[in-house]
C-alpha cells in the first residue's frame, strides 16, 4: 500500500482511498498528521541550523531541556538525545550497567523494548527468539507480567496479593550481579495491559531496597498517550531512567530521549561513558519536540486522551460483549486493546507467538484486513488489537473505528469453537 498524503486522523493512498488511522502508525503520531506548527518548526531549523556535532551546544538543545524538565517526573533533568526509542534503551541500559558495574537485567516476558543488540536481548517476545542466535547480549532475566486476565501463578486479583510483584523481589535477593530491571509501565505491543494499582509503586519500593535502577520504556506510553504526560504518572513513580521518542516529536522527526537523575548523571562527571554518534543532539530533531509538547498543552490533548480514552473503552467493551471472539477489552487513555479468543470459558487463544514465527495465517490479521478493506488502519499483534487513535481523534471518528472493528469481528466469530 502506498501512502501519499494525510491530515489529522487520515491518510490517502495512491489511488485516492482514505484510511482512519486508528493506530497512530505504530503508535507514534499522537499529535495527527500534518500538524502545522511542527511542520514550521521543521522549516525554521532546517533554514537556521540544520545539523551541529553533539560537542556543540545549539539553542534548539537548550529548549527542548527546559522544556522537558516542566513535563518528566519531578528529579529526572538530565537527558541524552538520540534517534529511536530503541537507542534511548541502548543509553539506558549501557547508562545502567556502567554506573552499577553489574551484569544483568531484569525484564519481563511480555514486553519489547527494542531492535538493536542489547534491547533486543532484554526483549521478551518472539523478536528476541528469532534474534537470539546472531543477536544476543548476556545478562537478561526475565520477571512474570502483571497480566490479570492471563496470570501466570494462576491467582485472582486481589487475593493474589500481587505475587508478580513480590516474585520479582525474590528474584532480585538471589539472582545477584543485577544492574536494573526494564519494564514497559503499561505493556505496549503486547497486548496494552495495565498493571494493578499496587504494582509499579511495589516495584519502585522493591528495587530501591535492592540497589537496583529502575528503567521506564515510555516509547508507546509517554506524551499523553495514556492520559497523563507519562504513564508512571498515573501511580506517581519516578524510575532512575526513563526512555521515550514516538511522540516526542509527534513521530514528525526521528528522537529518542533518555532521562535520568542528577545523580546518575554525576557518575560520569568521573567515569567514561563510551556511548555516542553523529546524530547524537541532532538539532533537526530536537526544535521539533519544543513545538510538539506546545501542541500537547495548547490543544489539551492529555484532558482530551483521557476523556475520549474512556468514550473508547466504553464503546469497545460494548462491542465485546456481543463477539464470541472477544476475550478481553483493556487499556488506559487512547491506548487499548481486544484480544481475541478461540474459546472464552477456557481463554484459548485463536495463535500463539509460534504461530507467528513460523509463518500461519494469524486470525486477528484477517481481522485487521477487514478493517481496512472498511477504511480503518489498526496494528495487529498475535493475538490482539492495538487501537490507539491520535490523540486529536474526533468523536465520530472513533465510533467510525468501533464500527469497523465492529463488523471485522465477524471474520474471528465465524472460527470460535461451538
Amino acid at each position: 500500500m502506498v501512502i501519499t498524503r494525510a491530515e489529522g486522523s487520515t491518510f490517502w493512498t495512491n489511488d485516492g482511498r482514505a484510511i482512519l488511522d486508528f493506530s497512530s502508525q505504530l503508535v507514534a503520531t499522537n499529535l495527527g498528521h500534518s500538524n502545522r506548527a511542527v511542520q514550521e518548526a521543521i522549516a525554521r531549523q532546517a533554514r537556521e541550523l540544520p545539523y551541529a556535532a553533539p560537542g556543540f551546544a545549539t539553542a534548539a538543545r537548550a529548549e527542548l531541556s527546559e522544556a522537558l524538565r516542566e513535563v518528566l517526573p519531578s528529579g529526572l533533568d538530565r537527558f541524552f538525545f538520540s534517534t529511536s526509542g530503541t537507542e534511548a534503551n541502548e543509553a539506558a541500559l549501557k547508562i545502567a550497567r556502567v554506573a552499577k558495574g553489574r551484569t544483568k537485567v531484569l525484564s519481563r516476558y511480555r514486553s519489547y523494548h527494542g531492535a538493536t543488540a542489547a534491547s533486543i536481548s532484554v526483549t521478551g517476545d518472539l523478536r528476541r527468539r528469532a534474534s537470539e542466535p546472531w543477536q544476543k547480549v548476556p545478562g537478561t532475566v526475565f520477571a512474570p507480567d502483571c497480566y490479570c486476565y492471563r496470570c501466570p501463578f494462576g491467582l485472582t486479583y486481589p487475593s493474589c496479593g500481587v505475587a508478580c510483584a513480590e516474585y520479582v523481589d525474590y528474584q532480585l535477593e538471589h539472582e545477584g550481579d543485577v544492574a536494573a530491571m526494564i519494564v514497559e509501565p503499561i505493556v505496549g505491543t503486547n497486548g496494552v495491559i495495565v498493571p494493578v494499582p499496587e504494582y509499579l509503586p511495589r516495584i519502585r519500593a522493591i528495587t530501591k531496597a535492592r540497589d537496583v535502577l529502575l528503567i521506564a520504556d515510555e516509547v508507546m506510553t509517554g506524551w499523553g498517550r495514556t492520559g497523563r504526560w507519562f504513564g508512571v504518572d498515573h501511580w506517581r513513580v519516578t524510575p532512575d531512567i526513563l526512555t521515550t521518542a514516538k511522540g516526542v516529536t509527534g513521530a514528525y522527526v526521528p528522537l529518542g530521549v533518555t532521562a535520568t537523575t542528577p545523580a546518575l548523571h554525576e557518575v560520569f562527571r568521573e567515569r567514561y561513558f563510551p556511548h555516542g554518534h553523529t546524530y547524537e543532539a541532532h538539532p533537526l530533531a530536537l526544535a521539533p519536540a519544543v513545538a510538539a509538547i506546545g501542541e500537547y498543552k495548547r490543544l489539551d490533548l492529555l484532558a482530551k486522551s483521557k476523556s475520549d480514552g474512556e468514550y473508547l473503552l466504553g464503546r469497545l467493551r460494548d462491542v465485546g460483549v456481543r463477539h464470541p471472539s472477544v476475550g478481553d477489552v483493556r487499556g488506559l487513555g487512547l491506548f487499548a486493546a481486544v484480544e481475541l479468543v478461540r474459546n472464552r470459558k477456557t481463554k484459548t487463544p485463536f495463535n500463539t507467538p509460534d504461530d507467528k514465527l513460523s509463518g500461519t495465517p494469524l486470525v486477528v490479521e484477517a481481522v485487521a484486513k477487514a478493517m481496512l478493506d472498511d477504511g480503518v488502519y489498526t496494528m495487529p499483534w498475535v493475538s490482539h488489537l492495538v487501537l490507539a487513535p491520535p490523540l486529536i481523534v474526533t468523536r465520530p471518528e472513533i465510533d467510525q473505528g468501533v464500527e469497523a472493528l465492529d463488523k471485522a469481528l465477524g471474520v474471528a466469530d465465524a472460527r470460535v469453537d461451538v
